[in-house]
């Protein structure tokens, strides 16, 4: 069974956000042996200046890069990144889990991911052209990961 890590900046402070989440780990259990990783946020006043937006990128990408392991597959959720359908995620999942014994999907703060961590991952995936909260999007990508699973099992979740 394979491993897949979601590390993320923050934590959910939503009550419903954090019952949705459990629900799709709770599912991903069936899959994977899946486990997710909070790091606090860099904290910064309201209006940041560029210097110290750096600055938290930095700190947090030393802390992410800490818990990479060297042989997982990373994938970094970035506005750049690749975008790709239910079924390539799940083929570009399956191809990884062919080649390593882990995953890790990396979710920064509001400020996004430094380059530093960017560079360090095997994929940019991008979920869409729009923003949404980086909150929201740990919700997303763990719903967007059990359904990757459930195509390629061949579950009736996926229609």
């Amino acid at each position: 069974m394979i491993n897949v890590k979601l590390i993320a900046l923050g934590n959910l402070k939503e009550g419903y956000l954090r019952e949705a989440f459990s629900e799709y780990a709770k599912r991903l259990s069936a899959f994977s042996r899946f486990e997710c990783v909070e790091l606090k946020e860099y904290r910064l006043p309201d209006s940041p200046s560029p210097t110290e937006i750096d600055t938290a990128l930095e700190d947090e990408a030393k802390r992410i890069l800490s818990l990479l392991s060297p042989r997982a597959y990373k994938i970094a959720l970035c506005i750049e990144g690749k975008q790709f359908s239910s079924e390539e995620l799940s083929k570009k999942i399956d191809e990884a889990a062919e080649r390593t014994s882990e995953i890790i999907f990396i979710i920064g703060s509001s400020h996004g991911l430094s380059e530093k961590v960017k560079a360090a991952c095997d994929l940019r995936l991008s979920i869409s052209k729009m923003t949404f909260p980086h909150q929201l999007m740990r919700v997303v990508m763990a719903e967007a990961i059990y359904r990757s699973f459930s195509i390629s099992k061949g579950t009736k979740y996926h229609k």
